[in-house]
């Protein structure tokens, strides 16, 4: 499907015809995404805001949100770290697969936790995801497909789910991963979940052939490791990106976004400024101001790494 409105390079820069040229020959060794060192097991997390009776942190891929019996050999669990990095007990509101980078939401006392989990049962948080995926996908694709929870029995009933899906941009690789095309196609997606289904994001991308890239379960694994090759790191393409909610005690509007101008010594967010900056993207719609590679943050921007809007800015 063609886009309208094509800008060739950099999702946001240009790019010269010979730099493109060389760039399509690169290695994945000199594909920069693995140029820094992985943070430390016992690094503490990076607090995107606080006060009194919430805390958003930046999740890192590869991390829990709480123990579980499904995976007894983790050792990273964000409860349990930043339980001991606030010094005070925290409740989870939502969660995130362990491989879905982003920002998490974690309240600091019973009462807080209870309307947070009434607002997120209640659809009441708007939710924003950037992933890679499968081939172009359309401009726009609205998911209303009921899914049954993974472990549910066969008989179970489905429940009721829905995505909007919105191509950021797309990028054709001039390197057969099917012989039977000349190149291979992925998409930047922004997927808004209106629901809150396990799995349901990665799920819905595959109910529509456009599956995320590095989704083990969800995915194409001969896919998966085709690009994992040619990046240099196998990772799930999946990034909670923003949270807009109600603030449980207080009622105002509150917008939790990563910002990548101020997270740039973050490993996720170097893996996903580097994919961006890969020359020959096609730019749809673009990318969020707070996730685009070429921006410097502006000197009235929170240095913790969060764009806030709201009372408690």
């Amino acid at each position: 499907m063609p886009c309208t409105g094509v800008v060739h390079g950099g999702l946001h820069g240009r790019w010269a015809d010979s730099a493109y040229t060389h760039a399509l020959m690169l290695q994945p060794s000199s594909i920069p995404f693995l140029a820094q060192p992985p943070e430390p097991d016992d690094a503490p997390l990076h607090i995107l805001w606080r006060d009194e009776h919430l805390v958003a942190v930046y999740k890192p891929a590869g991390w829990l949100v709480h123990r579980t019996g499904l995976d007894a050999h983790e050792t990273r669990f964000v409860l349990q770290t930043l339980r001991d990095q606030l010094g005070c007990h925290v409740y989870p509101a939502h969660r995130l697969d362990k491989g879905t980078c982003g920002v998490l939401v974690m309240a600091l006392h019973a009462q807080a936790a209870q309307r947070l989990g009434q607002a997120f049962a209640g659809q009441e948080v708007r939710k924003q995801y950037l992933a890679l995926v499968r081939g172009w996908l359309p401009d726009a694709v609205e998911v209303d497909h009921a899914l049954r929870p993974d472990d549910a029995p066969e008989d179970a009933p489905a429940q009721p789910a829905q995505t909007s899906l919105r191509c950021l941009a797309r990028l054709e690789w001039p390197e057969a991963f099917d012989p039977r095309h000349a190149a291979t196609r992925v998409s930047l997606v922004e997927a808004l979940p209106a629901t809150g289904r396990r799995h349901q994001i990665r799920r819905h991308l595959k109910h529509v052939a456009h599956p995320i890239i590095g989704d083990a379960t969800h995915g194409k694994g001969p896919l998966n490791r085709w690009w994992a090759e040619r990046l240099g790191l196998q990772r799930l393409w999946l990034h909670a990106h923003a949270l807009e909610l109600a603030h449980p005690m207080t009622g105002e509007p509150l917008r939790f976004e990563a910002d990548w101008r101020q997270l740039g010594h973050v490993p996720d967010v170097q893996h996903w400024r580097a994919l961006c900056a890969l020359p020959g993207w096609q730019a749809y719609a673009g990318l969020p101001a707070t996730a685009r590679a070429d921006q410097t943050a502006s000197a009235g921007a929170p240095v913790s790494g969060c764009s806030i809007s709201g009372a408690a800015t």
